[in-house]
């Protein structure tokens, strides 16, 4: 397995009550949907969460968090997180807040 199914428990009880969460294996990881965007998910050695251009640089403040590169190629308005960052409560909490607020905004696919 690619990543932790720890974790991807953890993300699945934090989205258990989101209306629109779909789960969808990508990149060897597991990518968690709301309304066809993607939020957060996980991967080997830890995750991600789409927190939007804005709050971009708040997220990158929170300790255990880096710019998500894909193919070398940083993806804006996405941040990568240690498998540490995405166990802590405060931390995760706050990245879904912020992932939840941006691709809550963004109309359905």
């Amino acid at each position: 397995m690619a990543y932790d199914e720890g974790l991807a428990d953890i993300l699945r009880d934090a989205l258990v009550d989101v209306p629109g969460i779909v789960e969808k294996r990508m990149f060897g990881g597991l990518c968690f949907m709301r309304n066809g965007n993607m939020l957060c998910g996980v991967h080997k050695g830890g995750g991600m969460f789409r927190v939007g251009k804005t709050r971009y640089d708040d997220a990158l403040g929170l300790d255990g968090v880096s710019p998500m590169a894909f193919t070398s190629k940083t993806m804006a308005g996405f941040v990568d997180v240690s498998d540490e960052t995405l166990a802590d409560d405060e931390r995760r909490g706050a990245l879904m807040r912020m992932a939840m607020q941006f691709v809550g905004a963004l109309p359905p696919k």
